[in-house]
């Protein structure tokens, strides 16, 4: 499946289960993304995303999200849109 770069892990949080990511790219609900890292490889569906503890049908380069995963992730983990 191709794959495009939409931004880095840069918060996790285990309760909730939640990355906050930094977008460089945008990204929707609904949206299948894939998060790779020296020990991470999960892809999932956002089912839903946040902004500031508001959530968010979408979001754009420069943005902070936060979303729920359903495994570990660390920081500087690369974040990708699957796009096939």
């Amino acid at each position: 499946m191709p794959e495009v770069a939409i931004g880095k892990v840069n918060d996790f949080f285990a309760r909730p289960v939640v990355a906050g990511i930094e977008l460089t790219a945008p990204v929707k609900v609904g949206d299948t993304i894939h998060i790779t890292g020296h020990t991470t490889d999960l892809t999932l569906t956002v089912s839903s995303m946040q902004i500031d503890n508001a959530s968010v049908e979408q979001a754009k380069a420069g943005d902070n999200i936060g979303i729920k995963v359903t495994d570990r992730v660390r920081r500087g983990d690369t974040v990708y849109k699957v796009t096939g």
